[in-house]
């Protein structure tokens, strides 16, 4: 019991600094959309929470966004700092936080019914697309409607997409990872 214990400690913490090294990796390449890009960002942010519970999930996305505004070039277009975060699209990265949280309670309340984790990662993505269109607005002094046709309506195609990938290899990964007694929520 007490070596299960370390093993998973070790795979929380080592996990938890590969999945934020994969974040910082897959987040800076980009396809610029006008004022907002099309990354893989979140397909890896749906994951994460598969991989390390919800708690880790928060953990690892917070190191990205702190090791990004310390100045490393992992945001979108290689971009780094506080003023990106500051800026017109920083709501959508600080938003990644409650994205993670809130997929992953999804993840660990109906840890067999996909379709429910689907809908958790839904509502997460809605509370996303909150914080980054009223940081959005605030900093641009754009309208609401300027804002979801910028900044949502383009990317929900591309993130159901995302969503209905990770909840088919999501619970592929947790499941092997539980089998292997080494999941924290497992």
């Amino acid at each position: 019991m007490m070596e299960t214990r370390a093993k998973s400690k070790i795979y929380v913490l080592t996990m938890t600094a590969v999945m934020a090294a994969v974040i910082a990796a897959v987040a800076p390449f980009s396809i610029p959309a006008g004022e907002v890009s099309f990354t893989l960002c979140t397909f890896v942010l749906y994951l994460t929470p598969y991989i390390l519970g919800w708690k880790g999930a928060a953990t690892a996305t917070l190191v990205y966004i702190l090791v990004g505004m310390v100045g490393m070039p992992v945001f979108s277009g290689f971009k780094a700092g506080l003023s990106v975060l500051a800026g017109p699209t920083g709501g959508y990265i600080l938003g990644y936080i409650p994205m993670v949280v809130l997929a992953g309670l999804a993840l660990k309340a109906f840890p067999q019914k996909r379709w429910f984790q689907l809908g958790g990662m839904i509502l997460a993505t809605a509370v996303l697309y909150a914080f980054g269109t009223i940081l959005f607005c605030a900093q641009t002094g754009s309208t609401l409607e300027r804002a979801l046709l910028v900044c949502v309506i383009p990317f929900i195609p591309f993130d159901f997409g995302k969503m209905f990938l990770a909840t088919a290899l999501g619970p592929i990964l947790r499941e092997r990872l539980i089998q292997a007694n080494i999941h924290p929520e497992g």
